[in-house]
């Protein structure tokens, strides 16, 4: 049996929590996309292309792993590829909140066909989101614990070319 699941999310930037995630759920799943959702709404820091191509080179050691991105309803989404599982990351009880609210809300939308697997980020992450990154490069702070090496240049080079 190929079982298939899509992580979605902004990854604006792509954390080391998100690459943790994304690494376990590769060994739960015969096959993972990561897809980055283009939301009109957020002001978001790179652009959708941008997010895609580091989420490729962050995972390119990753043979069952494609990174992808979508508009719309993950319900949609996942239909059109044929999946039934959706992966989402918690930090925190505040987390599961938010995220089981969007995993009820999809489950009844796509009429029971599309399920959600929480998993858990490790401790050595569970403080880190892509808007802390954010927040702590517009001050000129170390990143370097929070991305992967070669997303710290990019972070930095965005502010910089914002100011």
């Amino acid at each position: 049996m190929n079982k298939a699941a899509i992580y979605p999310g902004s990854f604006d930037p792509m954390t080391l929590g998100h690459l943790d995630v994304i690494k376990r759920a590769s060994k739960m799943f015969d096959r993972l996309i990561v897809s980055v959702l283009n939301n009109k709404a957020k002001n978001s820091l790179f652009s959708v292309e941008e997010r895609v191509s580091i989420l490729k080179e962050a995972t390119r050691d990753l043979p069952n792993v494609t990174v992808d991105s979508f508009n719309g309803l993950l319900i949609d989404y996942a239909r059109e590829k044929d999946i039934h599982i959706s992966v989402r990351g918690l930090r925190a009880i505040t987390d599961f909140e938010y995220e089981l609210q969007i995993a009820q809300t999809n489950r009844k939308l796509s009429h029971g066909t599309l399920d959600t697997v929480f998993l858990t980020t490790s401790l050595e992450y569970a403080y880190l989101s892509s808007s802390s990154v954010k927040e702590i490069a517009a001050f000129n702070g170390d990143i370097s614990q929070c991305v992967p090496d070669f997303v710290v240049k990019l972070v930095y080079e965005k502010f910089k070319n914002m100011n």
